[in-house]
């Protein structure tokens, strides 16, 4: 039988920290919340590679390093309120749900939603509110955010979302520019969105996310 706390550790300590990913509360949730039941049951073993692993047609697990290194540039206290966006079957939601008093879990996919909601009861991740709708939409009726994370690439965000920020907030995500992505972090200042370059990383763009093509005659 595989050994899956085992690989855990192994992760945390071969793909985790050497990114730099040195805060307690990220290292502790990497390393009780059992990522191999937050994927489908045949990508149980695949659970721990470095690298994204696909749950449904253009949605993925990000891979532990992108999903430390984007937890730790967030910097969640343990008083705020976070929506995380994509949530699929809920590992990002529950590793933030051990960092900040409370989550918003976003999916659109009813079937992810479904599985996410029983996994997440059967961890006991009672701070995590599981929300059904488009991706984009977030969920106003519970915000404003101190923080916002996206699972999986954007190539722009909706104003819809970033409205949903408080003032003081940051929000993260994966910026594709073709084959390349980069993390930003927007920090909402008197309104205004300010994004400042944390690392490198790609993801399938999520459903939504993507520039309206333009075409030139």
């Amino acid at each position: 039988m595989t050994d899956f706390a085992a690989r855990r550790t192994m992760m945390v300590d071969t793909q985790v920290r050497p990114s730099d990913v040195t805060k307690f509360p990220i290292i502790d949730a990497m390393l009780s919340v059992p990522r191999e039941l937050f994927v489908p049951r045949e990508q149980a073993e695949a659970a721990y590679i470095s690298e994204n692993v696909p749950i449904a047609p253009g949605r993925v697990v990000l891979e532990p390093r992108t999903l430390g290194k984007l937890l730790d540039a967030l910097n969640i206290e343990g008083d705020e309120l976070v929506l995380d966006i994509g949530a699929g079957y809920g590992y990002s939601s529950a590793l933030v749900a051990q960092m900040a008093e409370a989550v918003i879990a976003v999916e659109e996919d009813e079937s992810l939603s479904g599985e996410a909601q029983t996994i997440l009861s059967e961890q006991g991740a009672d701070n995590v509110v599981l929300h059904v709708g488009p991706l984009t939409d977030g969920a106003p009726q519970h915000g404003p955010y101190d923080a916002i994370l996206i699972q999986g690439g954007v190539e722009q965000v909706p104003d819809s979302l970033l409205e949903q920020l408080k003032d003081g907030g940051r929000i993260g995500c994966v910026f594709m520019e073709g084959a390349l992505g980069v993390v930003r972090i927007g920090y909402k200042i008197d309104g205004d969105i300010t994004w400042r370059f944390a690392f490198n990383a790609s993801a399938p763009v999520l459903p939504g996310f993507a520039k309206e093509a333009v075409f030139a005659l």
